[in-house]
């Protein structure tokens, strides 16, 4: 039951925006996957100093890697004063090491930044992500869609399953 009504309060696809889609990210290691991120979101969050957000993003990277296996990773933070959270979708056509529990490469990047007081809401929309990459169906046509309208209709697609 629980399931069900958490379902409906966490929408992937009214997080994720066309602009906050990257199909191919230019850095090819660890640490320039993040900064490319960390970069894009600081231009819609507007924090003033730009680092605040690639540290906190590296400093939970250095409690354990995000990259879950099946080419995923999901990068988080929490940050002070930001209002509401931002996701971002990169994408890297040719993988990365990016310390992944399975050894393999990642592909895909759900970037979560979140408000320091929303810890629920990041646990929500962390297991909603979780949630959402366990089907590798729906990893495999993440990875090969051909444009960020085509992400964004998986997304919304999921959210009715």
């Amino acid at each position: 039951m629980v399931k069900k009504g958490f379902d409906k309060e966490i929408d992937l696809s009214s997080l994720i925006k066309p602009k906050y889609i990257v199909l191919s990210l230019k850095q090819n290691k660890k640490t320039g996957i993040i900064k490319e991120l960390a970069d894009l979101a600081n231009k819609y969050i507007r924090l003033k100093n730009n680092k605040v957000l690639l540290n906190a993003i590296l400093e939970r990277e250095r409690l354990g890697s995000t990259a879950l296996g099946n080419g995923i990773a999901i990068p988080h933070a929490k940050i002070k004063n930001l209002k509401k959270p931002l996701l971002i979708l990169g994408r890297a056509e040719e993988g990365v090491d990016f310390d992944s529990l399975d050894g393999e490469k990642t592909y895909l990047f759900f970037l979560l930044i979140s408000p320091q007081d929303k810890v629920g809401l990041h646990l929500k929309i962390l297991a909603k992500i979780s949630h959402l990459i366990k089907d590798k169906f729906i990893i495999e046509l993440l990875k090969k869609a051909k444009d960020k309208n085509e992400i964004l209709k998986i997304i919304s697609n999921f959210k009715n399953q």
